[in-house]
C-alpha cells in the first residue's frame, strides 16, 4: 500500500468527538462506526481493521495519541499481507514480535543500500541508540553486511554464516521487489536462538580456528624445512648437525657455531633462527671481522640526528636495535678486535644500547648466534680473544664438518650445485661424466663447500656439448683454465723439505703456501678473487699473506 491508497481520514477526540474528517470520513455510516466504544477499543487493540459500507470495504490503520486518534482509510488490498493483518486478532502483536524479538534480529535496507530499520537486539550488539543508525551505510555499520550483493544480485542467500564480533551467527538474505522491482532487501540473523545453533556455532569457530591453527602450522614447517633442506647431505655428520639444530633452536640460548671457512655457518644461523619462536621477527648479520673499531658504535649500536659529521638527518637505529625481538648473526666473530670485544660484551650483560650521540638507553630482545673458523680456546690463550666474551657468546657449541669430513655428501652437493647452476644461467640437461664424483672425492677441498660449488660453477660455464668432464674443472687433471700466468714449480717455494718432512701442522703450513701462492699468481694479485677461489674470508687472506710473507709481485 502506499499514499494513492488513502481515501479519506478521521481525527477525533475522546471528548469533543470528531474534529476534523475527509474523503470516506465523511461518510455517515463510517463516522457512527468510530463512534462506537467497542468499535475503538476493538481498534486500539489492532491498529488495523477493516470498515465496511453500503458500496465497500476499507482498511482502517488507527494511530491513537493520549485522548485523540487518527483513522487513515485505504483501499482494501488483496494481498497476503492484509489478509494476514485483517484475519488474525493479534496480528500487530505478531509484527511487533518479529521486529523486537531478541533471539531471531531484523535489519532492513533499501535500495541504496541505507538502512531502513534496525533491530533493537542489533542497536544493542553495535552500541547504538535507539533510531541512531537509520540512514547511515549498512556497510558502515555492520562492515561485513551483504545485503548491497543481495540488493544488486536479487538473489537471496540463505543459511549462511556471519562473523559478528567474537562469534558467528546464522543468518539469511532476502531481496524485497515492488511491481517487480528491486526496491532494498531484508536480513534475519540468529541472535543467541536455540541451544543447537549456539552449540553449534562454537564448534564452527572452535574448528575454523584449529584449521587456520594448522594451516599455519604447516606453512611454517614448510618454510622451515625449506631452511633446514639448505644444509644438502646426508652423512651421519650432517644428519647430527640438523638434529643439534631442531633441538637448540626452540631454547632461547646463544649459540657459536665452528667450523671451517666455507662449511655452511650462515646456513646453520639461519635454521636456528626459523626453527625459533623469534622466526617471525627479523634476523640481521653482521660481520664482525669487518667492524673498523672507530664506527663500531655507531654501526652497531645505532647514531642519533646530527651525532657526527656525514650523519642521517633522521639517525640510524644500529644493527642491535635492528635485531630487537630476533636473531642477531655476528659472524667471523673471532676476527673481531679486541677494542670492538669490550663493547659488544657490555651489551650482552646488560641488553641495553645507547646511540651515539644520544641520552635514553633502550633495551633490545635478541637472540645471539655466533660464529667462527678459529679455536676461540686458543685464542684466549694468546690474549687474542676475551674470555669472558666466549662463555657469554658459546653456552652451545655446533660444530660442523669439514667437507674431507663427509666426502659420501659430495654427490648429493654436485646434484644440487648443477640444477642450481641450470637455473642460473638457463643451461639445461647438462650430463655430468661418469667419473667426475670419484675424480671430486679424490681431491681435497680446503675451502670446503664454497670452494666446490666456486669449481662446479666454474667447470658448468667451460662445459662443451652438454657434458661436464674432469678437463672442465682445470687443475692437476685438465689443465687450468684460469687467465693470466701460471704459476712456476711448486716446490720452488715450499718453506722447506718435502711434503713428507715435518709435523702435520707444518706440512698444513706449506699447502696452504702453496695454494694462495698459486692463486695470488692465477688471478694476477686480486685478493678478493683468491679469497673467493679458496673458500676463505678476506681478513683471514690478509692475515695469511702478512704471516707467511707473501706479496702481491
Amino acid at each position: 500500500m502506499s499514499l494513492k491508497d488513502l481515501k479519506g481520514f478521521i481525527i477525533s477526540s475522546q471528548d469533543k468527538g470528531i474534529l476534523l474528517a475527509s474523503g470516506v470520513g465523511e461518510e455517515k455510516t463510517v463516522q457512527a462506526l468510530v463512534k462506537t466504544p467497542a468499535w475503538v477499543q476493538e481498534a486500539v487493540s489492532k491498529r488495523i481493521v477493516p470498515i465496511d459500507t453500503q458500496d465497500s470495504r476499507y482498511i482502517g490503520l488507527f494511530a491513537p495519541n493520549d485522548d485523540k486518534y487518527i483513522l487513515l482509510l485505504m483501499d482494501e488490498a488483496n494481498d497476503a499481507v492484509m489478509e494476514f493483518l485483517l484475519g488474525v486478532d493479534f496480528s500487530t502483536n505478531i509484527l511487533e514480535q518479529i521486529l523486537t524479538d531478541p533471539y531471531d534480529a531484523m535489519v532492513v535496507a533499501n535500495r541504496q543500500g541505507r538502512l531502513a530499520y534496525l533491530s533493537p537486539v542489533h542497536e544493542k550488539f553495535f552500541g547504538l541508540k535507539h533510531g541512531e543508525a537509520i540512514g547511515a551505510k549498512v556497510t558502515d555499520v555492520i562492515p561485513n553486511s551483504r545485503l548491497c550483493d543481495v540488493i544488486k544480485t536479487g538473489v537471496a542467500e540463505v543459511g549462511q554464516v556471519l562473523q559478528m564480533g567474537d562469534t558467528q551467527r546464522v543468518t539469511s538474505r532476502h531481496p524485497i521487489r515492488r511491481d517487480g522491482e528491486i526496491v532494498g532487501a531484508i536480513g534475519r540473523v540468529m541472535f543467541k536462538g536455540p541451544q543447537q545453533i549456539e552449540k553449534m556455532s562454537r564448534k564452527i569457530t572452535a574448528l575454523e580456528k584449529r584449521l587456520a591453527e594448522y594451516e599455519r602450522e604447516s606453512k611454517s614447517d614448510k618454510v622451515k624445512e625449506k631452511y633446514l633442506d639448505a644444509i644438502i647431505g646426508q652423512s651421519l655428520a650432517i644428519e647430527a648437525v640438523r638434529r643439534q639444530i631442531k633441538k637448540v633452536a626452540a631454547l632461547d640460548v646463544p649459540v657459536l657455531i665452528q667450523g671451517e671457512s666455507g662449511t655452511g655457518k650462515e646456513l646453520v644461523a639461519r635454521a636456528l633462527h626459523m626453527y625459533s619462536q623469534r622466526s617471525d621477527s627479523n634476523l640481521v648479520t653482521v660481520n664482525a671481522a669487518a667492524l673498523p673499531a672507530t664506527l663500531v658504535e655507531s654501526e652497531l649500536f645505532g647514531y642519533e640526528a646530527g651525532a657526527f659529521t656525514g650523519a642521517h638527518r633522521k639517525g640510524r637505529p644500529g644493527k642491535f636495535e635492528q635485531a630487537d625481538g630476533g636473531t642477531i648473526f655476528l659472524d667471523e666473530i673471532g676476527d673481531m678486535p679486541l677494542e670492538v670485544q669490550s663493547k659488544l660484551l657490555r651489551v650482552l650483560q646488560e641488553r641495553i644500547v645507547e646511540r651515539v650521540g644520544g641520552d635514553k638507553p633502550k633495551s633490545v630482545d635478541f637472540r645471539l648466534c655466533s660464529a667462527t673458523n678459529h679455536n676461540l680456546e686458543d685464542l684466549v690463550e694468546e690474549n687474542k680473544f676475551r674470555l669472558d666474551l666466549f662463555y657469554r657468546i658459546s653456552p652451545v657449541c655446533i660444530t660442523l664438518p669439514s667437507l674431507e669430513e663427509r666426502k659420501e655428501d659430495i654427490p648429493l652437493l654436485l646434484r644440487h650445485f648443477m640444477q642450481e647452476m641450470a637455473d642460473k644461467y638457463d643451461k639445461a640437461n647438462v650430463e655430468v661424466e661418469s667419473n667426475v664424483v670419484d675424480y671430486l672425492m679424490s681431491r681435497r677441498w680446503p675451502g670446503n663447500i664454497r670452494q666446490l660449488r666456486h669449481e662446479v660453477e666454474r667447470a658448468f660455464v667451460f662445459a662443451e656439448n652438454g657434458v661436464l668432464r674432469i678437463e672442465d674443472f682445470g687443475g692437476e687433471s685438465g689443465g687450468s683454465r684460469s687467465f693470466g700466468a701460471q704459476p712456476q714449480n711448486r716446490n720452488n717455494r715450499l718453506t722447506g723439505g718435502g711434503m713428507t718432512d715435518g709435523t702435520i701442522k707444518e706440512a698444513t703450513a706449506r699447502v696452504e703456501l702453496e695454494m694462495i701462492s698459486d692463486c695470488m699468481v692465477r688471478f694476477r694479485g686480486n685478493k678478493k678473487k683468491v679469497a673467493d677461489h679458496l673458500g676463505i674470508s678476506r681478513s683471514y687472506l690478509y692475515k695469511k699473506l702478512e704471516e707467511l710473507n707473501i706479496h702481491e709481485d
